[in-house]
């Protein structure tokens, strides 16, 4: 009944993950400290254990179908030999470990800096690897256990974690825009200028600002990268809507002004919704001072699990 049993190692899943998570077997020995050979001979020792090849190599390596059918399988083996030999290690309360991190652009730009700062004083033992992602991209990565940790951007309830930012949405205008000098200003005053539409993951934030204002809105361009979207308003082509942590970004050619129409969204660092968070996780998460929420938003510490 059945061949003989597979034999698979943890050293093999680990190279495996790392070449696909990295892009390449040389970036992958970086990451594990080994050569390019090592991590080589451990991918291809997985592909006799389990009969079949799990990478395509051609170009940049990527997962053939039963690579991408045992790849959460070998994540979870992995994180949980890595969360029992952290257990094992630790002394005096002292986490260690290396934690994925994902969170939006504007959060990586304007929030994470100081948190990560605040992590190496404390948590010296620790290390952080940040990936930028779009809103959505950040809460499936945290589900699926692709990163340990994240900053998520309104989570459902019941959520775990703590608040770390309560960024409301401003108009983005050029320094010499009629407006640009007011304290406040109402989204349907923007009516006569073209609108240029962030389609990250902030576009329901700006649609929910044209909704409570009773306003339409109707978009020149819709632009992906923050990057574009400011050289864009930047030449005169026309303003946005965009949370307030842009501000680090911006030179002095661009202003925000406050809105009328008060559209807030929550930031919350938090680990995996469904699953035992890492210890080191918990540190960090239980370790970070949650800031102190406006009228109307939720309590700033959630349960830390």
């Amino acid at each position: 009944m059945g061949g003989p049993p597979v034999s698979v190692n943890i050293a093999q899943l680990r190279a495996f993950l790392a070449v696909v998570d990295e892009g390449g077997f040389s970036a992958a020995a970086d990451v594990l400290g080994i050569s390019q050979s090592a991590v080589s001979h451990a991918v291809a020792a997985l592909e006799r254990a389990v009969g079949c090849q799990v990478l395509v190599r051609a170009g940049r390596p990527r997962p053939t179908a039963f690579g991408d059918q045992i790849l959460a399988h070998a994540r979870s083996a992995v994180a949980a030999t890595t969360a029992i030999a952290d257990l094992a290690a630790q002394q005096g309360n002292l986490p260690t470990g290396t934690l994925r991190l994902a969170a939006p652009p504007t959060v990586c730009q304007g929030l994470l800096p100081d948190l990560l700062a605040r992590w190496r004083l404390d948590f010296p033992r620790v290390r952080v690897r940040v990936f930028e992602g779009e809103d959505d991209e950040v809460a499936d990565w945290l589900a699926g256990a692709a990163v340990e940790l994240a900053v998520v951007v309104d989570p459902a309830p019941p959520e775990r974690g703590v608040l770390v930012g309560a960024d409301a949405f401003h108009a983005l205008l050029r320094h010499d825009h009629p407006l640009a000098g007011e304290d406040v200003i109402d989204v349907r005053d923007l009516a006569d200028d073209a609108f240029l539409l962030s389609c990250g993951g902030c576009e329901a934030h700006v649609r929910e600002v044209h909704r409570l204002a009773g306003a339409v809105l109707d978009p020149v361009h819709r632009v992906r990268e923050l990057g574009t979207l400011l050289a864009m308003i930047r030449s005169g082509m026309g303003v946005s809507v965009v949370p307030e942590l842009v501000r680090v970004m911006l030179d002095s050619r661009l202003v925000l002004v406050p809105l009328r129409q008060r559209v807030v969204r929550r930031l919350v660092l938090a680990g995996p919704p469904h699953q035992t968070w890492h210890p080191a996780v918990t540190a960090l998460v239980g370790a970070t001072p949650p800031v102190e929420p406006p009228a109307g938003i939720a309590a700033g510490r959630a349960e830390v699990s």
